[in-house]
Order: structure tokens, then sequence, then C-alpha cells
């Protein structure tokens, strides 16, 4: 195959991502040249909702996926965290790279991280994972909805319209980007999404030359971290909009998973740990995900999806 087609979102860091992977195919298999099909899936033509609101799985990836289906492209990359557990028939996301961080960053001009905020400062987060745990760490904070790419989101803190703005670390690494004050906000007292800062690479299942192809990007460790995450997510039959939130370390032939539910407004927190052999991942997050339910995670969870209507 001397030619392949990545399916990508057009924003700044969905093409830095499918660049990063074209880059190193034609490093790694010479000759080979990739083209980028750049798409607009329905999560970037909505832009004055909340992302809880727009309701639906898949916001940013189905369009891309339809590319994958009908031929147009032989690949995609996305960032994980915005992939439905459940994906079309035919398609498997089969290889993730070394993941990048997965915290989150408090990014401000004046003010010195969460602690430095003074009271009824407005921060900025689409994220109701986010939301909540900001409201159960400084509960007198002002959350504002703050929508669009990061490098937007970033440029609206700098104009002044918000005090701080809460973001991937992944993406302001990728992208260079960052503010006069910068805090790394990470566990254990401020959780990331499932697959918060990996990439995945989605391809036809039967499409073997890709596959192999697309094999020396695989990062084992990495993956089997998103497998454990997944697995909690689609144990509660969640999706990347609703406070859910996944953390996994891997240690030796160990791994642990810390997940949290709670509701929006942070007052019922729900953490639990599990671990075990890390070839069990994903049984491992689907059986955390149980205990999370029957600890009264279902309760929270049903009231958040019945104030998104679904």
């Amino acid at each position: 195959m001397k030619q392949l087609t990545i399916a990508t979102r057009g924003s700044a860091l969905a093409l830095w991502q499918a660049n990063h992977i074209k880059d190193r195919l034609e490093a790694e298999h010479p000759g080979l040249t990739v083209h980028l099909l750049k798409i607009k899936t329905k999560g970037d033509k909505i832009l004055d909702v909340p992302l809880a609101k727009v309701g639906g799985k898949g916001l940013f990836v189905k369009e891309i996926e339809e590319a994958l289906l009908d031929g147009r492209a032989q690949l995609a990359v996305h960032s994980m965290k915005d992939v439905p557990t459940e994906l079309p028939e035919g398609l498997e996301v089969g290889v993730i790279p070394e993941r990048e961080a997965s915290t989150d960053s408090l990014l401000s001009v004046k003010y010195e991280g969460l602690a430095g905020l003074p009271r009824g400062a407005v921060v900025g987060t689409s994220s109701l994972r986010r939301q909540s745990q900001l409201a159960t760490l400084r509960p007198d904070l002002k959350i504002e909805s703050l929508r669009g790419n990061l490098d937007t989101r970033v440029r609206k803190l700098l104009a002044g319209e918000f005090d701080a703005i809460v973001v991937a670390t992944a993406g302001l690494n990728r992208l260079e980007l960052t503010a006069p004050k910068h805090e790394i906000l990470g566990p254990p007292d401020f959780l990331p999404a499932v697959a918060q800062g990996a990439l995945g690479i989605e391809y036809h299942s039967a499409n073997a030359e890709v596959a192999a192809m697309l094999q020396f990007l695989n990062h084992e460790p990495s993956k089997r971290q998103v497998l454990a995450e997944r697995g909690f997510l689609t144990g509660l039959d969640g999706g990347c909009q609703v406070p859910i939130a996944a953390w996994s370390v891997i240690d030796g032939e160990r791994l642990r998973l810390t997940g949290f539910v709670a509701d929006v407004d942070g007052s019922r927190p729900i953490r639990m740990t599990a671990e075990g052999p890390v070839d069990n991942a994903w049984d491992i997050g689907a059986a955390l995900a149980e205990k999370v339910l029957a600890a009264g995670g279902k309760a929270i969870l049903d009231e958040v999806y019945a104030r998104e209507g679904r």
C-alpha cells in the first residue's frame, strides 16, 4: 500500500494529532504517502450549547467513522476520551500510541492556581466532570460554559472573559499552549476523564494490511490503561458528557483503577478503587463499575441522564 488517508477533525489539536501519526507512518514506511481528510463533526458545528445538553454519544466521531465506512479514509485518529465505547460494526480502535499526560490544567492570567482564586471567581469549562470536582473543592466558584477548540478557549481566557479555565494538559503540551499562571490538577484530588491524554487509531477490522502497518505505534501499557478505564465507562453506560472520571496506574503486572461518579454540584461524590492483573484490564473496569453503581452511582447517573433528556 503506497497511500493512506487519515480522517480527522479540523481543529488545531486534531490536526496536530493526525499529522503526528502521518509523520510517524511515513518515517516507518518509506515510499508511503499519507493524506489528511478534514471533517466537521456535529460537536464542531454546535458551539453555543454546553456539550451535556447537545446529547448523544459520538459527537466528535460519527461523521469521521462514516468516512471510514464509505472508503474515503482508511484510518482515523481520535482523542480516546471522545470515542464511544460502542463502535460501528466492522470498525475497531486497535492501536493506542503512548499516552500523553492524563491530568487537567487550571490556567489563569492573574491567580496562582485553584487555591489562589478569589471567592466567586469565574471559571470556564463545559465538562460536567470538571465542574463536579471543582464544586467539591471550591463550592464558592462560579462555573460558566466554555466551548470551542482548545486554542479558542485559551484565547478567551487571555482576553479576560474568565478568571481561570480548566482544560486537558495533553492538549496544551501538544500545541505548546499555556497562560501566565498554570497549575496541574491531577490525582488524587482531581481525576481525569476516561482515556484522557490517549490517542486511538480506528480502522476496518478486516483490513489486515492497514492493521499491520499501524502496529509499531501501539503502546501496550497505554492500551491496558485505556481498556480498564473504558471498561469502567461501559459498565456505567456512560458517555463522555457526564460526571464520570477514571484513573489507572500500572505497577509491574498489576493495574490499579480509581473510578469516580458524582452529581454535577459535587455534593455526592463516589470514589472507589479496584486492582488486578494487567491482562484483565477491561474486567477490572467493568467490576469497579458494578461496585460504584451499587454504592449509589446508579441513582446519581439516572438523575443526570433525566436532566439530559436521555
